[in-house]
């Protein structure tokens, strides 16, 4: 169940960025040419939180079923000195955790919004700035908090 878990996770990462992207992109458009706010737009601010809180669920599953987690909080005081292992204990899950709650506020806020352009407005800021923790808290290839490959 892990390894399929860390699959899923890894894969929906991809779904997460990509629609994060595109929301952006709509938004940013939107908001700098006057557009209306389409059902293309509503229904790519609505994916987006879908794919995240789904992700999330995912995450958290994973969190709780990872032997790395396990050997964290019940050797906490030796494995806090490992930055990979309190990387992956505290700092991602608490980042990610963040930006979900980022995506879900931006969505929930722009549906409420009574004019196009906060409702573009309001979407570009909150899910450029999750999008911003999210490329932090990801565990990139290159990143020197704590890496793993592109696909597990």
């Amino acid at each position: 169940m892990y390894q399929t878990l860390t699959f899923l996770h890894s894969i929906f990462r991809w779904l997460v960025l990509l629609s994060l992207l595109y929301s952006i992109f709509r938004a940013y458009r939107g908001y700098f040419s006057n557009t209306k706010f389409s059902k293309t737009d509503d229904s790519a601010r609505h994916w987006t939180a879908t794919i995240a809180h789904i992700q999330l669920v995912l995450g958290i599953t994973l969190y709780s079923q990872s032997p790395i987690i396990r050997y964290f909080w019940k050797n906490f005081n030796q494995a806090k000195e490992s930055f990979d292992l309190l990387f992956f204990g505290m700092i991602h899950i608490f980042l990610m955790l963040f930006s979900i709650i980022l995506i879900t506020i931006g969505s929930s806020v722009s549906k409420r919004k009574t004019t196009d352009k906060e409702k573009f407005k309001t979407m570009l800021i909150y899910f450029v700035i999750a999008l911003i923790i999210i490329f932090i808290a990801i565990p990139w290839p290159f990143s020197p908090l704590a890496n793993r490959p592109y696909f597990r």
